[in-house]
């Protein structure tokens, strides 16, 4: 939550704004500047309403409102400079949902890895009539992410991100294994 910074001067004073016989009256004009301490970090807000939604100027505070207004899947941990590629990206990456690009990239932003991802490559055509199916008849999904320290990356929040990124109707799995060292290293 924000608060009232200390010092803060509202750039439209109520009490200069009272009709005259206020003008020296000193209880109406105290009362007022209390009005204006409440008030100013209102009109600071306006004044700079178009870089809260600018997520590289956003405080941190709004960025993370802004994660829920966008359908960002982040879980809040992330570090702020996620978060805020999450929001600016948000809509090519809803564009681009359900598709191989699409879980890729939200695998990738999650966790800052690129996932393997292997399909069945099942399809409900074929180019010549009464001709086999490309892939397995089984439709399927396995997303693989490669990482130093497994234990270190959650297997729930990359189900998670899989679950939301992938095509609705396509049955996945999701692990996180450990990366392969080049030999002689």
């Amino acid at each position: 939550m924000r608060g009232t910074p200390a010092g803060m001067a509202s750039p439209h004073p109520l009490g200069g704004q009272l009709p005259a016989v206020y003008a020296d009256d000193d209880f109406a004009q105290r009362f007022v500047e209390g009005l204006d301490v409440v008030l100013a970090p209102l009109f600071n807000v306006l004044d700079c309403l178009e870089s809260y939604f600018t997520p590289a100027l956003a405080p941190e505070d709004f960025v993370d409102w802004l994660t829920t207004w966008v359908g960002t899947e982040l879980d809040g941990t992330e570090p702020l400079a996620t978060r805020r590629r999450a929001v600016a990206t948000a809509v090519s990456l809803h564009r681009v949902r359900g598709t191989r690009h699409g879980l890729s990239e939200a695998v990738q932003l999650a966790f800052g890895v690129r996932p393997e991802i292997i399909e069945s490559g099942g399809a409900t055509w074929s180019r010549r009539p009464l001709g086999p199916f490309p892939g397995s008849p089984h439709p399927g999904l396995r997303v693989t992410l490669r990482v130093r320290d497994p234990s270190a990356v959650d297997p729930h929040r990359l189900h998670a991100v899989v679950a939301a990124a992938r095509p609705a109707h396509l049955p996945f799995a999701a692990e996180v294994t450990h990366l392969p060292t080049p030999e002689g290293t």
